[in-house]
């Protein structure tokens, strides 16, 4: 028997290449692999062995060779392809042990050139996997090292069964998938976009004890984006305390964090059902905290809070009365987090990435399933500084009125559509969201907000189609409203705007969230 092991990852190799060779396996090997099999002792020889061929071009060339991919691809049960191998004196390969270059790894180094890139782009890795994986019924192809124990104990009992042998290919060609998928996303970067064929790379990070409900099975996947962890969202993300997480907190939890990330200020958000119920910034966060819990107590009930900055034992301590699933922030004091896990039904939560507060947030890929489909579009990563406001109406907005719109157009944005957000001291009061028409929206943050309605401020998402929000606005007590601008009919909103001594800002962009 013969196996051909070459690998990037040397994880656990040189034992697994060990116990193949006292189970009776040749070990054949190529460069770094060779040279730490040797020097652990095993018996192993190059696979210049087996093509009677040297390595050349710097290495890009070792087991591109019909001696090799013969061996790989002969079907065992066909008598020519074995006659065939006989007549050309070329030898079975029985096991192919390949792992594929760090190109994942390399590209996401800082400063990492075009050069050094397209070096760590593996060539014939891949054709071996491929060419193993195609004839699994004869060949045993190994890509993680994962596998080895499984592998080597079905080998002592006699043999690798077929569907283990099927399972081990899938894997195979799996793992060049996802490689293949890291280069061309590499390679797309700045030239398009949009390409006419588009693959996804996946990694599971667990499985999930059910999706929506309990009667749909789930588990979460991480993109594998060029190999980069993504610093939005909660996907790297330590669980410090708590059981595991659910389908549902997994999406509340990304909900909320994607929130208070937008702000560079210190902000508690709290999130229930993937909209934020409750959101403030102020430069004490327990202060923060409060205002935020303020904005819907009732709605705060086992919701999410997400902290944009460490959480003191003074907030966690404000914390103490409310039921909530999970609390996720940056950093925790470490009297914070003691008095936190007396809590055994919460989760605490740390995400691995710091957040750049100076910068806008990260641009990514978004992805919406359709039945039978994929929309696929820019994420919504406007920040902060990119907000161009006009004045549309008689009066200008105050500077404290002009300080709350720019603080409810970042929060409206986190409301499913249509959404209204009322706010005052860099408070939301009330929001509306997710209703058929957006006066119904108007309606329910009025509701909401109550008295604090007077003299705050009000955010749409979208565009007025007729004045009828803004006469419930003025009614509510708001005195200044933020909206994209747009509809044919502004100039009625603007009128009405005028007629109530509101100040109206126009931002040219939207925020549907759908």
């Amino acid at each position: 028997m013969r196996a051909i092991v070459s690998v990037s990852d040397k994880t656990g190799v040189a034992g697994f290449a060990a116990e193949l060779a006292k189970l009776g396996f040749e070990v054949f090997s190529t460069g770094g692999t060779k040279k730490s099999l040797i020097e652990a002792g095993v018996p192993v020889k190059g696979v210049s062995d087996i093509t009677g061929f040297p390595e050349i071009l710097d290495g890009r060339v070792k087991t591109l060779h019909p001696a090799v991919h013969g061996g790989l691809l002969a079907k065992r049960n066909l008598e020519s392809h074995m006659k065939e191998l006989k007549d050309n004196n070329i030898q079975p390969i029985d096991m192919v042990v390949v792992n594929l270059y760090p190109f994942v790894q390399t590209v996401s180094k800082e400063g990492v050139t075009l050069d050094t890139a397209l070096e760590n782009i593996d060539i014939g890795g891949p054709t071996m996997i491929r060419a193993a994986a195609k004839n699994f019924p004869g060949v045993i192809v190994v890509v993680d090292p994962a596998d080895y124990p499984v592998i080597l104990e079905k080998l002592r009992k006699g043999e690798v069964d077929m569907e283990e042998r099927q399972r081990l290919a899938q894997k195979a060609f799996q793992h060049v998938a996802v490689y293949d998928t890291a280069i061309s996303q590499y390679l797309r970067q700045g030239v398009d976009t949009f390409p006419e064929d588009m693959t996804i790379a996946l990694k599971k990070r667990y499985d999930l004890r059910y999706g929506e409900n309990p009667h749909q099975k789930a588990a979460f996947y991480s993109e594998n984006v060029a190999g980069k962890k993504q610093d939005t969202g909660i996907t790297w993300t330590q669980v410090l305390w708590g059981k595991e997480l659910s389908f549902n907190n997994i999406l509340d939890a990304d909900a909320a964090w994607s929130a208070v990330t937008d702000f560079s200020e210190p902000t508690v958000g709290i999130v229930k059902h993937t909209n934020t119920c409750g959101l403030a910034s102020h430069p004490d966060i327990v202060e923060a905290y409060k205002r935020a819990f303020s904005g819907d107590p009732v709605s705060a009930f086992g919701g999410i809070v997400a902290c944009n900055r460490k959480i003191t034992l003074a907030m966690a301590e404000a914390m103490k009365e409310v039921f909530y699933e999970i609390v996720i922030a940056p950093e925790y004091e470490e009297d914070a987090l003691a008095f936190l896990k007396q809590k055994k039904n919460l989760r605490i939560l740390l995400p691995e990435l710091a957040q750049d507060y100076s910068k806008a947030p990260a641009a990514y890929l978004d992805y919406r399933r359709v039945k039978g489909g994929m929309l696929v579009q820019q994420s919504n990563s406007l920040g902060e500084n990119d907000l161009q406001l006009k004045t549309v109406t008689k009066r200008e907005p105050t500077e404290a009125e002009l300080k709350d719109l720019k603080f409810a157009w970042i929060a409206v944005k986190h409301i499913k559509s249509n959404a209204i957000v009322f706010a005052k001291d860099s408070t939301m009061l009330g929001m509306g969201s997710g209703q058929p028409n957006r006066v119904f929206s108007v309606d329910i943050a009025a509701k909401k907000a109550g008295e604090n309605a007077r003299g705050a401020v009000m955010a749409s998402d979208a565009m007025f189609p007729f004045p009828d929000s803004v006469e419930q606005a003025a009614a509510a007590g708001i005195t200044a409203i933020i909206q994209p601008g747009g509809s044919i009919r502004d100039n009625e909103s603007i009128e009405a705007a005028d007629k109530y001594n509101i100040a109206m800002v126009f931002t040219g962009v939207r925020h549907f969230l759908h």
